[in-house]
Formats: C-alpha cells, sequence, structure tokens
C-alpha cells in the first residue's frame, strides 16, 4: 500500500521527489486519475486548478491526467491502467457521501492493494482514516451523512492545515476519539508505505 496524504499537494521539492520516486516512472509517463469532486465554491475550485498546474508543471502530460467527477457508478477497469489516483480538497462529508455513491471507496482499496500510488489532498486525504469527524468545525455537512466513517485505510487521522491555534481542538478530539491524530501543516505530507508512516517535509 501506498499512500501520500497532503494538506496542499505538491507543496514542496522532497513531496514532489517522493511522488516521483513512488510512481517509479518519468514524469511523461505518469497517468493519473483526478479527482475533483469535493470542490464545490469558486474558493475551492481555485485550489482545483492550482493542484492540476502542479502535476504539469513537474512534467506531467494534460493528456495522461484523467478527471473523474464521481457522479455515476465507477468500475475498476476505469482506473486499472493508471498509476496514481489523486483526490483533491474540498468539503469532506460531500467527498465521502460521492465516493460511496459511486463505488468509488472500493476502487480506491482495490486500488492500493495493487501497489498503485494514492495521493490525498486536504479532504481527499482525511477520506482514507478512520473517521471524517474532525473535519466538522471547518466544513459543513450540508449532505446530512451521519455514518463519518473514512476507508480505515490507515489507523490514525490527518488534520491538514495544521497550524498552532489548532493545538487544543486536535488534543480535545483525540482524547474524545482515542485515535492518534498527526497533524500536517501546508508543506509536509504524510507518507504511508504498508504499515510504516513518515512525515514528509
Amino acid at each position: 500500500m501506498k499512500l501520500l496524504l497532503t494538506s496542499t499537494g505538491l507543496a514542496n521539492k522532497s513531496i514532489t521527489d517522493k511522488f516521483l520516486e513512488l510512481t517509479g516512472k518519468p514524469a511523461t509517463g505518469i497517468k493519473i486519475i483526478f479527482v475533483p469532486t469535493a470542490s464545490r465554491t469558486e474558493h475551492e475550485l481555485k485550489y482545483v486548478q492550482k493542484s492540476r498546474q502542479q502535476l504539469l508543471d513537474l512534467g506531467i502530460l494534460g493528456k495522461n491526467i484523467k478527471d473523474m467527477n464521481l457522479d455515476k457508478k465507477i468500475a475498476y477497469s476505469e482506473v486499472r491502467n493508471y498509476d496514481v489516483i489523486y483526490v483533491c480538497g474540498g468539503n469532506s462529508f460531500f467527498l465521502l457521501k460521492k465516493v460511496r455513491e459511486s463505488g468509488f471507496d472500493e476502487i480506491i482499496k482495490e486500488f492500493v492493494k495493487n501497489n498503485k500510488l494514492y495521493f490525498g489532498v486536504s479532504a481527499g486525504s482525511l477520506l482514507v482514516c478512520p473517521d471524517i469527524s474532525i473535519a466538522s468545525p471547518c466544513d459543513e455537512n450540508d449532505v446530512g451523512i451521519t455514518d463519518l466513517t473514512g476507508l480505515n485505510l490507515i489507523d490514525v487521522i490527518v488534520s491538514p492545515h495544521y497550524c498552532e491555534k489548532e493545538r487544543q481542538l486536535i488534543e480535545d478530539f483525540r482524547k474524545k476519539s482515542k485515535i492518534q491524530v498527526i497533524p500536517l501543516t501546508d508543506n509536509q505530507a504524510l507518507l504511508v508505505l504498508n504499515n510504516s508512516q513518515k512525515i514528509i517535509e
């Protein structure tokens, strides 16, 4: 299993270098499933464009980036020939709802089981955790989902966009949930390789 979980995508050279290493291909040969689903507002969509531009700036070819909006049932055959599933940020609750409805939760699990790379940005990082309720202070649950169980690919919860003023919020959540919380600043990533975890900065 290979996961690279970030707050803001390819924010620095260390994350970019690790991304290339994990794919094991030159940038021009990397094929990406790009999921912008979580972003619904104009503000969020600006970050989607930034994420896409980071990939293009890395040398990834536009024709090798396939948008997938999770607005229908997805079959594994649609992602089989790709190297990376890249899930953008936005509203964590809306993303979880659409991932379940489209069957993309099972697609992601199969994808990483086949040793391909999952790359998360903000809500896309939180998605693979045991629980997404830590998003509540920032994201509005306007889709009314009550089961906040994430994909449970890892046994910790990442808290993207961490800054010092959130320390108490994270401590309180950690005590209540009894699950380890890993805060990620905008320049950090959590690398998960099978059972090992490491912060990249």
